[in-house]
């Protein structure tokens, strides 16, 4: 097939061959992406749309509850994908002590009120990124086990709601192979934005205030960027161009990350709202590409 992009216009871009790729596969593909819906910008209040996005997440509970069968293989990967990050963050913890005074071994000589100060900030502040990173990476994770699981659950929304116009069929491997490097990618995003969040978490009063704030909201933004990658993908597009078409609708996404970033914040909150978060991220898609998000009466 030949090399694509999109670009904001939403053109396809043709770069050169690949080798096991046909014509006919390129010109099916290039003509769904000229027929298929343009996303539209966001045209409430931010207001409302932040709330329409938490919205999404509460009817993603009600819509993939129908199918108890697709609720219970949602669940498994989920289940195993949480007792995997859940064991690494009670050891980082659990080890954090000692991590503050490995690092900080320059306050040895402090006076006690000092150094016991200086290392219980540094204890909040590894464990609010610490939070974090398990969020982030307990999604990566468990979208990339149970793959084909959130595709079924995020593909009967779809169909319930009128589906998507010149649907694009990308074989699982390949989506898997996509989930995965988009994973990695986003991670790593997360783990150079994370060394900001820890520094500042080390300032007194800011550390305890501002930083779980911009926590939320930076978690809130790169969670809507994982779970809608299987509603974007199934329209032929990766996570650049998913970033360009979210940051449009920018309330909305934050609406829905953030109110998904809460409730994994609940003990076995992560693992009950998976499923429920690929069927909000799905809802979502929708709304970025003006397509119905109520099914026809």
């Amino acid at each position: 097939m030949w090399t694509h992009e999109i670009g904001q216009s939403g053109t396809l871009d043709c770069r050169g061959w690949r080798s096991g790729d046909t014509v006919a596969g390129v010109t099916d593909l290039e003509s769904s992406r000229r027929s298929a819906p343009a996303p539209v910008k966001a045209v409430g209040g931010a207001g409302r749309d932040f709330f329409t996005g938490v919205g999404f997440l509460m009817r993603g509970f009600g819509m993939y509850a129908r199918s108890p069968r697709l609720l219970l293989l949602g669940l498994i990967p989920a289940l195993i994908s949480a007792v995997v990050i859940v064991a690494a963050v009670v050891l980082v913890v659990y080890f954090s002590g000692d991590l503050a005074s490995l690092a900080t071994p320059y306050a040895q000589d402090w006076s006690p009120a000092l150094r016991d100060g200086l290392r219980a900030l540094f204890v909040i502040a590894l464990v609010v990124v610490v939070v974090v990173l398990a969020v982030l990476l307990y999604t990566a994770l468990t979208l990339l086990i149970g793959e084909p699981f959130y595709e079924a659950i995020s593909h009967r929304v779809e169909e319930r709601l009128g589906g998507v116009p010149n649907e694009v069929n990308v074989p699982m491997g390949r989506m898997i192979w996509h989930s995965l490097v988009d994973s990695v990618r986003l991670f790593t995003f997360a783990l150079i934005v994370g060394i900001p969040l820890f520094l500042t978490g080390l300032i007194p009063v800011v550390g305890q205030t501002v930083v779980p704030v911009l926590t939320a909201v930076f978690s809130g933004w790169v969670l809507s960027l994982e779970l809608s990658g299987v509603p974007f993908e199934r329209r032929g597009l990766r996570l650049v161009q998913r970033r360009q078409m979210l940051r449009r609708n920018r309330p909305l996404a934050l609406g829905f990350g953030v109110a998904t970033f809460v409730c994994f914040l609940i003990p076995l909150g992560a693992v009950l709202v998976m499923p429920a978060a690929v069927a909000g991220a799905t809802l979502m898609t929708r709304r970025v590409y003006g397509l119905p998000t109520t099914a026809p009466q």
